[in-house]
């Protein structure tokens, strides 16, 4: 039975503000029929009228069209590389310094922007901006619990200074919470605040259609001061930096010029 995704897409922009067309066509619609199917529904009219009026089916589903995999210093290599950058590049030219972690997922990379900067004693302008689309995500990301697969690139050292641990969780202390400020925001349709020195969306442009990622690109140009740098995921490469305002640092670091 074919589905009416056309519907579906609309009825998402209207009902729950999520911009459905700029992700790509054939991965997307994989991740709403199988979703779709978990609930019972067999068609999207009906799924989506138990989105409506089921609040549990309709976490699901946004937790599901939403991508939250994710660990402390993912892709370690390329974030001791950014750490670098920061170091030699942004330090020196700024002093004091403001962040924002775009599609934050659960938290584990605000959090370790901020165990970065406490480690090398870097002064922030204000606290660590991470937002993300998903109010319950954003709620797990507040509370700051982590499991041991999370929290794998992590020293002993680290684990110590900064994690409160019982049993198989590892629970982020207040004085790396009180770093972060966590918001709502969706890369599409909101607002970019602006001023920012270092820009950090990785991992989440991917599933985007290219109109809509070069679009964030522009924004998270614009969100920059000059100098700012804009960190991306390890499948992000920008083909067409000097376009967007850019200069390539390193594969997946670029300077706003």
């Amino acid at each position: 039975m074919e589905q009416d995704f056309d519907f579906f897409y609309k009825w998402a922009k209207s009902k729950l503000n999520i911009e459905l067309d700029a992700y790509k066509e054939n991965q997307l619609q994989r991740r709403i029929t199988t979703v779709m199917k978990s609930s019972g529904a067999t068609n999207l009219k009906d799924y989506a009228e138990l989105i409506s009026k089921d609040q549990q089916i309709k976490r699901i589903f946004l937790d599901y069209i939403t991508i939250n995999v994710t660990e402390f210093f993912r892709n370690k290599e390329i974030f001791d590389e950014f750490e670098l950058v920061i170091k030699n590049v942004i330090i020196p030219k700024f002093k004091s310094i403001k962040i924002w972690s775009a599609a934050c997922s659960v938290g584990a990379e605000p959090y370790s922007l901020a165990i970065m900067l406490d480690r090398n004693n870097f002064s922030i302008k204000e606290k660590i901006v991470a937002t993300d689309i998903d109010d319950t995500i954003l709620k797990k990301a507040q509370n700051g619990v982590f499991r041991e697969h999370e929290i794998k690139n992590l020293s002993k050292n680290d684990l110590d200074k900064y994690f409160s641990i019982k049993d198989d969780s590892y629970s982020i202390k207040d004085s790396v919470k009180s770093m972060v400020a966590f918001k709502k925001h969706d890369l599409i349709l909101d607002k970019y605040e602006q001023g920012f020195h270092a820009v950090i969306c990785r991992n989440v442009t991917i599933y985007f259609k290219n109109d809509a990622k070069n679009e964030i690109y522009r924004k998270i140009h614009d969100s920059l001061v000059p100098g700012g740098i804009f960190f991306t995921g390890a499948t992000e490469s920008i083909y067409n930096p000097k376009e967007l305002g850019f200069k390539k640092l390193s594969t997946f670091i670029y300077e706003k010029v």
